[in-house]
């Protein structure tokens, strides 16, 4: 599919709707994921990047402007970044609701030091319902027990704690309910396999894996199962949106479009502004995202969960501030094609059947 865009445009309802930014602080991982290009050992021997912290929180006040009331520190391994409690907790000095996503290995040593910060929800990644399949995959020997220890801390300090599980030929789904179960997670959030190379500077899948590499009959039932489990286990993937990715394997037309570039961003540790993390070129600089316009043009083109689940759930509010735009330019037909949709309704379902947990992660 083609992923350029078609065209930008003005900021409407700018504030009506909050805007996520995920942050990639360190290419520097110490796991050795088979399906990651961030692997210790497919790193070996390169620099490692971290990113400039005090730049970082001279850019919060413009990137809170711009909207952004989430963000995600992720990497590479966040909890590596030498500065990563002072980000955390600058993050939320400025207002701003920070996640991070971890493999767990330093988490009993960081728990206290995350909440304390401020963290808002953490997750930690999973890769099978057999934890000892898990610390296979992720090269480090005992990685389960910590992360156990490390759960159990973050959940005495009331940091709500979801599983990050990417859809792989290392995972029973129905079998990884209890083992998410024992291990203390809250809820779980599903990601996608992607078998083409990232644009952008990220690196988090690895296109010559075997584990990830699904026929579309293999990734359509994979899918499936996913929305079994969600009758067994709380999941924020929408089941709107994973029915919008199996019309994608299909090559059927979406009815959600991407709301990165507008109200979903990656920035990497160079500090630079991207569409999303499959997109071809950065926007610009953080310092320069003040004036970057919204990019509006349609694309669904990937399957990125964290994008995809987002625009399917944000669809609706979207739509909401795209009416109230155009009746306040006294175009009333506008207003109404972008209210009666059937993907409207549809965004707003998903909404309601997510409510509690979004309100739980939200809060």
């Amino acid at each position: 599919m083609d992923m350029r865009s078609e065209g930008a445009q003005a900021r409407p309802g700018a504030g009506f709707i909050p805007a996520v930014l995920d942050f990639s602080v360190t290419d520097f991982c110490n796991a050795d994921c088979d399906f990651c290009g961030f692997a210790r050992s497919k790193m070996k021997r390169k620099p490692r990047k971290f990113a400039d912290a005090t730049a970082f929180a001279h850019a919060l006040p413009i990137i809170a402007g711009r909207g952004i009331r989430y963000l995600n520190f992720q990497g590479g391994e966040p909890l590596l970044h030498p500065q990563i409690m002072d980000m955390v907790a600058a993050t939320r000095r400025a207002g701003i609701k920070p996640s991070l996503i971890t493999n767990g290995w330093k988490l009993p040593e960081r728990a206290d030091a995350l909440a304390d910060a401020g963290l808002h929800n953490l997750l930690v990644s999973v890769d099978s319902h057999d934890m000892a399949k898990h610390d296979q995959n992720r090269g480090m020997r005992n990685l389960s027990r910590r992360m156990e220890r490390g759960i159990e801390r973050m959940k005495a300090r009331r940091v709500p704690v979801m599983a990050s599980v990417t859809v792989s030929k290392l995972v029973d789904f129905d079998a990884l309910p209890d083992t998410l179960r024992r291990l203390g997670f809250d809820a779980v959030t599903f990601s996608y396999p992607r078998q083409e190379p990232f644009g952008s500077s990220s690196l988090v899948y690895d296109e010559t894996s075997e584990i990830i590499d699904f026929t579309d009959d293999e990734l359509h039932a994979a899918l499936e199962a996913v929305l079994r489990l969600k009758r067994r286990f709380r999941v924020l993937n929408p089941a709107a949106s994973i029915r919008d990715i199996q019309r994608h394997i299909r090559g059927e037309p979406e009815r959600f479009p991407c709301v990165g570039g507008f109200k979903y961003f990656y920035m990497d540790w160079r500090l630079d502004v991207w569409r999303c993390e499959a997109w071809h070129a950065p926007s610009g600089s953080v310092f320069e995202l003040d004036r970057i316009p919204d990019d509006r043009g349609r694309c669904t083109a990937c399957i990125m969960s964290c994008y995809r689940d987002t625009s399917t759930l944000m669809h609706a509010g979207v739509a909401v501030a795209d009416a109230a735009t155009a009746l306040a330019s006294a175009k009333p037909l506008a207003a109404a094609r972008a209210m009666i949709t059937p993907s409207m309704a549809q965004s707003l379902g998903a909404t309601l059947s997510e409510i509690g947990l979004l309100t739980t992660l939200g809060r």
